[in-house]
């Protein structure tokens, strides 16, 4: 059996984190998949959401670690994010991808596609795949419905530049599984390698 990660996993540096989750499987109400891609927001990072201190949006990157931020990206798509780090630090990874395997046929309805591989490459189509809403936000997130877990094998993961920023986009941020086909964009063939 999968080791549980609980909100403890997540009290440390995001740049730990983060790269820790790939590979790791996220299940909500039981649909989901391996981590493959996310990307880290530190809070003196000028493209994180607390850059500027908290707001009535933000305000849950400033509480504890373990926890849901969830918003909503241009007016259209959700977006999910793990706070990490001690309370206050305002620091989250936001969840780019995953390798679908469990209630595949639930996911293909919500998307409204049936080609595995789109399903959750990319952070609109994960929280849509997994129905995450703004109803979410602030939830814990070794509680139900959620349910994480540690990975089994170990993973290959390569980093490189964030995507679809333009604050702080050449920071090294992204991570996610060498050559997983469930990426929502590839790494250059320059990214870090493995790490």
């Amino acid at each position: 059996m999968p080791k549980r990660l609980f909100r403890s996993f997540f009290a440390r540096s995001v740049h730990e984190v983060a790269p820790d989750l790939i590979g790791a499987t996220l299940l909500v109400d039981g649909v989901g998949g391996r981590i493959v891609e996310v990307e880290a927001y530190h809070h003196t990072d000028p493209a994180a959401h607390s850059y500027r201190g908290p707001t009535d949006r933000n305000a849950v990157m400033f509480g504890p670690p373990g926890y849901l931020y969830v918003y909503r990206s241009y007016g259209i798509h959700w977006c999910m994010n793990f706070v990490c780090e001690p309370k206050g630090s305002a620091s989250a990874v936001l969840i780019r991808a995953l390798e679908p395997s469990e209630g595949l046929t639930t996911m293909r309805r919500r998307r409204g596609l049936s080609d595995i591989r789109l399903l959750c490459a990319g952070p609109g189509r994960v929280c849509e795949a997994l129905r995450i809403t703004a109803a979410h936000n602030g939830m814990a997130l070794d509680e139900p419905p959620f349910a994480l877990f540690a990975r089994t094998a170990p993973v290959e993961v390569t980093a490189g530049a964030r995507i679809g920023i333009t604050k702080a986009a050449d920071k090294p941020w992204r991570y996610g599984e060498k050559g997983s086909r469930f990426l929502s964009k590839p790494f250059p063939s320059k990214a870090s390698g493995a790490i």
